[in-house]
């Protein structure tokens, strides 16, 4: 008898196109599988947690979905194929269900992990944030958001931004301003 998924060609047979990239998917989540519950929770919270902040201005760009893979793979000591495949879901799960579940996979989050980790997730949302060379204010607003729910002081929040300042959209445009109203000045003299 034949499956749904079959019928639809949407689960690949041996021999055709596809079959390997669906065994490779199998054999990444049976590794998850192998995980430790406790430490695929904290990887599954730190992967979606790095979607909340690449989403917060509504678009995922290719260099933030890069940087949460290199997170990822680093603070989950994941290989890149599992990081990926952790980000991807992340991604999708943050985008069907981020405005209810923000607030609680951070939470959890919070109280599975220590001060450092706390920290240090603060540090890879902004790396992820700035990743495309811009800080938004919408991401910024999203980066404090997420620190306060972390239980991280405001003192934290600012120390972490201190290493991103020349991205921030709202220093950017500081700056711009200033530069037009030195030359405009310089015109009226």
């Amino acid at each position: 008898m034949m499956s749904i998924l079959d019928m639809l060609g949407l689960k690949p047979r041996p021999g055709h196109p596809g079959s390997e990239d669906a065994e490779a998917v199998r054999r990444i989540v049976s590794e998850l599988d192998a995980l430790p519950p406790d430490r695929a929770r904290w990887i599954a919270a730190f992967a979606y947690i790095l979607s909340r902040i690449a989403q917060a201005d509504l678009e995922v760009s290719d260099v933030e979905s890069e940087e949460m893979i290199r997170q990822v793979t680093g603070a989950g000591d994941l290989p890149e194929a599992q990081a990926v495949l952790v980000v991807e879901i992340a991604k999708r799960q943050s985008a069907l269900f981020g405005g209810t579940e923000n607030f609680l996979v951070t939470r959890q989050f919070r109280d599975e992990a220590s001060r450092d980790e706390r920290r240090r997730m603060l540090d890879c949302a902004l790396a992820v944030a700035a990743a495309d060379d811009s800080i938004s204010g919408v991401e910024e607003h999203e980066a404090r958001r997420i620190a306060s729910e972390l239980g991280l002081e405001h003192t934290d929040f600012i120390e972490a931004l201190k290493a991103y300042s020349e991205k921030r959209e709202v220093l950017k445009g500081l700056a711009r301003s200033v530069e037009a109203n030195e030359a405009d000045e310089a015109d009226d003299s």
